[in-house]
């Protein structure tokens, strides 16, 4: 089974990385940060930035036909717990209205510093999505 990348034009250009790579039906969802089209991570403190790495994890996601219910596991790197935890309600509410009320496997882990430094989470996931709905983007 060869693996395919899965890189929505929506999104930043890949360079030494793919958005995702779909094997067979299921998808693994590379680490989103914030960052904006403009290559920017997204300013306003940690829900905004929720809101743009989930978006782009589900832009990845949408791209090969998958919907946030096909999401089976969601791990969110995190600088600061206490901030993401003191926002929880906010983010709940960003999470359904993006992904409505199903949620996947998660973890949230603390790290100390993420790729671009202004950068306070990362979220990458995997999903599996059914054939009757999956798209397999060309190369």
């Amino acid at each position: 089974m060869k693996h395919i990348p899965v890189n929505p034009a929506a999104l930043p250009t890949p360079s030494g990385y793919s958005h995702g790579t779909l094997a067979g039906n299921t998808l693994h969802l590379g680490g989103q940060t914030a960052l904006d089209a403009d290559m920017k991570i997204v300013p306003g403190g940690i829900v905004e930035q929720f809101r743009q790495a989930f978006g782009n994890v589900l832009t990845t996601l949408g791209e090969a036909g998958g919907l946030p219910e096909d999401l089976v596991s969601v791990t969110i790197y995190l600088t600061d717990i206490p901030d993401y935890q003191a926002h929880g309600k906010e983010i709940g509410r960003v999470w359904r209205e993006l992904a409505g009320p199903v949620y996947p496997a998660m973890a949230g882990i603390g790290c100390t510093a993420l790729w671009q430094p202004e950068a306070m989470i990362e979220i990458l996931g995997v999903a599996v999505i059914p054939e009757e709905r999956l798209v397999r983007p060309s190369r």
